[in-house]
């Protein structure tokens, strides 16, 4: 007789929430949980925040940085320790799904878009068993993370969906806030002082290729190759003594969203670097208008 076939596991996507563990102020935390897997590799997960209260609350996705090559959904950057940054999010009231993505050194470009935008899709598909509301989810990131952010704002073309995780629902988000992010990939290496051609840059690791090498390419995968009216609100902070990603990518980033007249806000900080350093109080600052930012447009009226 054949052997029968062993039973297989739901999808990542469909797999049972795990418990909620208690949090500060009545906020609960689930964490590690499947959004969407791929054959053949880890799943792809996230940690969710959730205020005090059954809801359904609002959502942020938020999406770390690391230069597309290191990260994890655990960390909101150095001026951040622990939980910190999203406990402070969800106790004003929005939940934070902080998630993972592939990194460059596992997959390069749209594949990080397309992690992305299945979070939103799982976080719509199962918004009444985790409480949150499917059609108040908003984007949020640092440096690489806040790339991805502006181009869930931003990317509208069905080739980019991409099939990872759950499928079906949309992907849109309804307003974008992008900590000290790139929006134009091939000027990033010029913007630093560094050779267009080196492959080893981070830029050319997230592509596979240097940008001078795959202009079209490089132009998918900036946001300012995307920028039209119709987008949601954008907040864009940037510290001007940011060595990394300098201040002009916001600023290129703003401007184009601006002649397109959409919705943008840009807030700068003298003498903040990369990820904040050396200003914590630009760290503070630029906390304190995020949440201000997603709460006038995610709890308003």
């Amino acid at each position: 007789m054949p052997t029968p076939a062993l039973p297989l596991p739901p999808p990542a996507s469909a797999a049972p929430l795990p418990p909620a563990s208690p949090g500060p102020d009545g906020t609960r935390f689930l964490g590690g949980v499947p959004y969407a897997a791929l054959p053949g590799a880890r799943p792809l997960e996230l940690d969710l925040y959730l205020p005090a209260g059954d809801g359904p609350h609002p959502v942020v996705l938020f999406l770390h940085g690391g230069g597309w090559r290191l990260g994890s959904r655990r960390s909101g950057g150095p001026a951040f320790p622990g939980r910190s940054l999203f406990e402070r999010v969800a106790g004003a009231g929005i939940a934070v799904a902080s998630a993972d993505y592939r990194l460059s050194g596992e997959a390069v470009w749209p594949a990080q878009l397309s992690d992305a935008k299945a979070a939103v899709r799982w976080l719509r598909a199962r918004a009444g068993e985790l409480g949150v509301d499917g059609e108040r989810i908003a984007a949020w990131g640092e440096s690489a993370g806040g790339h991805l952010a502006a181009l869930l704002g931003l990317v509208a073309d069905p080739a980019l969906e991409g099939d990872v995780g759950v499928t079906g629902p949309p992907s849109a988000v309804v307003a974008v806030a992008a900590w000290y992010a790139p929006s134009d990939v091939a000027a990033v290496a010029p913007d630093t002082g560094a050779d267009p051609a080196d492959a080893t840059t981070r830029e050319a690791q997230l592509l596979g290729a240097a940008p001078s090498a795959v202009p079209r390419v490089a132009a998918q995968a900036s946001p300012v190759g995307h920028v039209r009216g119709d987008v949601p609100p954008f907040l864009l902070l940037h510290g001007r003594a940011d060595r990394f990603v300098p201040c002009v990518q916001s600023e290129r980033l703003t401007a184009a969203l601006t002649a397109a007249g959409a919705d943008v806000e840009l807030h700068t900080y003298d003498g903040a670097d990369h990820m904040w350093l050396g200003a914590p109080e630009a760290a503070a600052d630029a906390l304190e208008r995020t949440v201000a930012f997603l709460r006038a447009r995610l709890l308003a009226g």
